[in-house]
């Protein structure tokens, strides 16, 4: 089995998190080892015990001919009926394909293909292949069967909720545009959908890496794949449309939809309302650490596919369909600086989403939006501390090469002055906690409210057990999906209740556009009261572990608004 974690050294990355099972914190040592989050992965895709899980995830879905099949099950779709599984009052559809054909063969890197009326009836038993894409110890989705054909999405829906209509959350994995799927354990939707049963949810799957990201129209047979540089956005715009024609048969309101990522899932719901067309399919967007920060230019575009071709010894689009996949896939992942993201092309994407927003490109889109309060502390533990802080000097030299002598002296200040700073989380650190997360957190806030938009906006506190992650990248995930058993990322089990308000706040959220809870609402009782963002007080809510409260900006002074917001015209990369 090949294991790879260095496509996180490509840039600052933006990565869907980790998921599998440990025991809970009672039965763990107050100062866990680094080994053991890694040994438990292991652990769940060894020969022996991993074989039977990941079989347990996998099947193919097929076609049912015979008329054996749970009718009360049955759901009837433009592109045929499909049949789901019951499990503890949920009914989970997994594996549906929302494209008319999947994107193999000749359809490489072209966009996808609307669905096509099909009278047929197919079981909806098994989640679809995952994206092609290296194996990664961090994402068990990266150990599923993959494919190229991997165009699938999966709903869940609770039984025996109320005849109205319901509000649809559309969920987008991160996993840095290059790895991930919806196979994760723990972003599995029967326990959230359990919990609120008055929502509907739905994970999309998406191309990645090379198949959804590698610009190639400048090559000299280009011109016939205009669109490869962002065929993973245009493929979840696709199963956006899917979901809004057909998600009503499922009890789900097409009018009433929001979509929500974390990592490079939220640089796609940052990215998604301003793509042409795309703002048809939902009313709301829920970010979780991640903006349009994670983009890259045409330029870097197309220097990354010259970087990618010569060391195939290809020159053209036909020469690349002629490389083997796991070539193809495994060769980008060993070119490092090869950052395969979305593009700002000028044309599916603009050139600057940030201007776009401050122009009100998406001001009838309301956003909750916010980070945690160590991004970086999951880079920080994965890479170790010497691999890291060799990585982020390089890094840090890199960026400041492109700015003015001004621009440097401001960055070299922040550094001088950085808060919460230790032998093991340096100031350089604090710096990409910024530059990389927390700035264009704020620049998106203050953008949509310019613009007249709505912004609800959060930061999140609660620290893992797990030694240099602290309120690390990915540590709010097990708590959105209601797996507190996934606790590879956060080493522990968080507070019930805080957990359960947090979920709460989202689905009140995805139900109204306004995730303020009433004391009735509120899991402890008390009001939580969230108010908007605004120019002035530039209010957000702390998700403290047992004090989830308003707060200013100014009063928690997140951001240094002088030496580090700036850096957001930079981009990540």
């Amino acid at each position: 089995m090949k294991i790879i974690m260095h496509w996180m050294l490509a840039a600052i990355l933006v990565i869907g998190g980790t998921t599998t099972t440990l025991t809970s914190c009672s039965d763990k040592a107050d100062n866990p080892s680094k080994d053991e989050p890694e040994q438990a992965v292991n652990e769940f895709l060894d020969e022996e015990k991993g074989d039977e899980r990941m079989k347990a995830l996998y099947g193919e879905n097929k076609q049912i001919t015979d008329g054996n099949y749970d009718q009360s099950l049955a759901v009837k779709c433009i592109n045929g009926t499909f049949v789901g599984k019951r499990t503890d009052g949920v009914a989970a559809y997994k594996g549906i394909p929302f494209v008319g054909q999947q994107p193999v063969g000749e359809l490489r890197w072209k966009a996808p293909i609307d669905c096509v009326a099909d009278d047929g009836i197919y079981e909806a038993y098994y989640n679809g292949k995952s994206p092609c894409q290296v194996e990664d110890v961090f994402q068990i989705a990266s150990h599923y069967p993959q494919g190229e054909d991997c165009l699938y999405l999966n709903v869940w829906k609770a039984e025996g909720a109320s005849a109205a209509t319901k509000p649809v959350i559309v969920w987008i994995h991160g996993g840095a545009f290059e790895v991930g799927g919806t196979s994760e354990p723990r972003e599995e939707g029967c326990n959230f959908v359990r919990e609120n049963p008055d929502v509907i949810l739905v994970s999309i799957e998406y191309r990645l890496g090379v198949f959804g990201f590698l610009h190639l129209s400048h090559l000299p047979d280009g011109a016939d794949y205009p669109d490869a540089q962002n065929l993973g956005l245009l493929d979840q715009v696709m199963g956006l449309k899917w979901v809004h024609e057909n998600i009503a048969a499922f009890g789900g309101d097409p009018d009433n939809v929001t979509i929500m990522g974390q990592s490079a899932g939220g640089g796609s719901v940052t990215s998604l309302p301003l793509i042409a067309g795309a703002q048809q399919y939902f009313k709301k967007v829920i970010a979780m650490s991640g903006a349009p920060v994670f983009t890259r230019s045409t330029q870097q575009s197309i220097a990354c596919t010259d970087k990618l071709i010569a060391a195939l010894g290809c020159k053209t689009v036909a020469d690349l369909q002629e490389v083997d996949i796991r070539k193809l896939v495994d060769k980008a992942s060993d070119l490092l600086d090869l950052r395969v993201w979305a593009e700002r092309d000028g044309r599916i994407l603009p050139l600057d989403p940030y201007e776009a927003y401050a122009n009100g490109a998406a001001k009838d889109i309301t956003f909750l939006q916010g980070c945690t309060k160590d991004e970086m502390g999951y880079f920080v533990y994965d890479f170790g501390l010497d691999a890291w802080n060799s990585w982020a000097a390089g890094r840090k030299a890199e960026k400041m090469a492109q700015m003015t002598g001004e621009e440097k002296a401001l960055v070299e200040s922040y550094c001088q002055d950085a808060k919460d700073v230790t032998a093991e989380y340096s100031s350089t650190t604090r710096l990409f906690d910024q530059i990389t997360f927390i700035a264009p957190l704020f620049r998106m806030s203050e953008n949509q409210t310019k613009a007249g938009g709505k912004s609800y906006t959060y930061f999140f506190t609660p620290e893992s057990s797990w030694p240099l992650l602290k309120s690390g990248h990915a540590i709010e995930l097990s708590t959105v999906f209601n797996h507190p058993e996934e606790t590879l990322v956060t080493g522990r089990i968080f507070d019930a209740t805080f957990s359960k308000t947090l979920r709460r706040m989202w689905v009140q959220f995805a139900k109204t556009g306004n995730p303020s809870l009433s004391a009735s609402e509120s899991p402890d009782g008390k009001v939580k009261e969230w108010p908007l963002y605004n120019l002035t007080d530039k209010p957000l809510m702390i998700f403290d572990e047992f004090d989830i409260h308003p707060e200013k900006e100014s009063q928690r002074k997140i951001l240094d608004w002088e030496r580090t917001y700036f850096l957001t015209k930079y981009y990540c990369i």
